[in-house]
């Protein structure tokens, strides 16, 4: 594990490049607790860093986010190679109007006509810490990777940081 002396960055810049990385990468594989099994599936994240959330939305099915009331705690993984960022924090489901508005796009309207349609919630997650690994362009890392596999010597995959949020 890196941490601020491995990396050479202070607690603040390890914090900044996690929120980066999720913004950039936008999708995430939200992975929660449901009574004794794991589920997952993959959601469009909306980050803010200033408010310390990132929000989700999500449709109201009637049971999907069921599992929140009894164990709030979710990861998001966040994947575009060789990129990868892995948040964990407490989610919780809300019917927001507001913030369901500010936050609706183009994107969205491929699941839902529009902001004011009933079905639509929000989903936030406060996330506590992350854990991110960055080996920068792909084309180097791939190189770096058929390097080792070819000389049989364990690649340097880049920086990789846990950082509390």
């Amino acid at each position: 594990m890196a941490n601020e002396e491995d990396t050479g960055k202070t607690q603040a810049e390890l914090e900044s490049h996690v929120w980066k990385l999720a913004e950039k990468i936008q999708f995430a594989l939200y992975t929660a607790r449901d009574g004794n099994t794991i589920a997952q599936w993959p959601l469009t994240a909306n980050v803010d860093r200033e408010a310390n959330a990132i929000y989700f939305l999500v449709d109201d099915n009637g049971t999907r986010y069921d599992h929140l009331t009894q164990s709030p705690d979710v990861s998001l993984g966040f994947a575009d190679h060789p990129k990868y960022v892995v948040v964990h924090g407490a989610a919780a489901i809300s019917n927001d109007r507001a913030k369901i508005k500010e936050l609706w796009s183009p994107f969205a309207k491929a699941w839902w006509d529009s902001a004011d349609d009933p079905a639509i919630r929000l989903l936030t997650v406060i996330p506590s810490r992350a854990e991110y690994w960055d080996s920068g362009n792909s084309l180097v890392a791939s190189a770096v990777m058929l390097t080792a596999a070819v000389t049989g010597t364990k690649p340097a995959v880049g920086e990789h940081a846990k950082v509390a949020l």
